[in-house]
C-alpha cells in the first residue's frame, strides 16, 4: 500500500509542479502563486493607521505583473517568496509607497536622464520609465496615485536588477537590492529579510534554498 501511495506522488510529480515541504519550486502563473489569502496575510500587518492597505492590492499587483508575460508565465514559488520579502521589509507590509521612490526623491540628473527633471514639488521616482512605457519624470506621481503603476516600476526593476541573481541564492538578491546592507553592514536588516523570506516559502511549500544571508 505504502508503494502505491509512493509511485502515484511521483507520478503527479511527473505530470505537473510537485510543491511541498522541502521541494524547489515549479514555474507557474503569477496569480496562481499570489492568492488573495497570501496577499492579505502580509498586508493585514500593517498597522491600523495605514491608510495604503486599502490602496495596495492583489488586483493592482496581478494586473502589473500581467504587463510582463515572460514574467507571470515563468515565476516560482521561491521567487515570490524572495520578492515579497524584500517588499515587506521596504514598506512595511505595503504600509508605505515603495521604497525606491523614497530614496531617489530629489536626485534627478538631466545628463544621466538626458531629458527634463520634474519639478521640485513633484519629487521624483527614479530611472526605469522607458520599461514602463510611462513618462513617470513628468508624472511622478502616478507611482503614489496608482498602484498598478507602483507595482509595475518595481516589478521592472526586480526584472531588471534582482532576477538575474536569483540562482545565486537569496543571499544575492539583498545584495542587488541594498549591498550595503551585506558584510554586516545592516546583520538587523539582512536577519529581518530573511525571516520574511522562510516565512514566505513555508507558506507556499517551497524550500528556501542554499545561501540566505550575504
Amino acid at each position: 500500500m505504502a508503494s502505491t501511495k509512493i509511485s502515484l506522488v511521483f507520478f503527479l510529480c511527473l505530470v505537473g509542479p510537485c510543491i511541498g515541504a522541502g521541494t524547489t519550486s515549479a514555474a507557474e502563473s503569477v496569480s496562481s502563486i499570489v492568492t488573495q489569502g497570501f496577499f492579505n496575510n502580509i498586508i493585514n500587518q500593517a498597522g491600523n493607521g495605514c491608510t495604503r492597505k486599502i490602496f495596495n492590492t492583489r488586483d493592482s499587483f496581478i494586473d502589473a505583473a500581467n504587463n510582463f508575460p515572460n514574467f507571470a508565465s515563468s515565476v516560482t514559488r521561491r521567487e515570490i517568496a524572495s520578492m515579497f520579502a524584500h517588499v515587506t521589509h521596504e514598506t512595511g507590509h505595503f504600509c508605505y509607497i515603495e521604497e525606491i521612490k523614497k530614496r531617489s526623491r530629489g536626485r534627478c540628473d538631466e545628463n544621466v536622464e538626458q531629458r527634463p527633471c520634474p519639478s521640485q514639488s513633484k519629487g521624483h521616482s527614479g530611472r526605469g520609465h522607458q520599461s514602463l512605457g510611462l513618462d513617470l519624470l513628468r508624472q511622478p506621481e502616478l507611482v503614489g496615485s496608482n498602484p498598478t503603476v507602483a507595482f509595475r516600476k518595481g516589478l521592472s526593476f526586480w526584472i531588471n536588477s534582482v532576477r538575474p541573481v536569483l540562482n545565486q541564492g537569496f543571499g544575492a538578491t539583498i545584495r542587488a537590492i541594498n549591498g550595503m546592507e551585506c558584510n554586516g553592514g545592516n546583520s538587523g536588516a539582512v536577519k529581518a529579510r530573511i525571516g520574511y523570506y522562510r516565512d514566505y516559502c513555508r507558506q507556499l511549500g517551497v524550500d528556501p534554498g542554499h545561501n540566505l544571508s550575504c
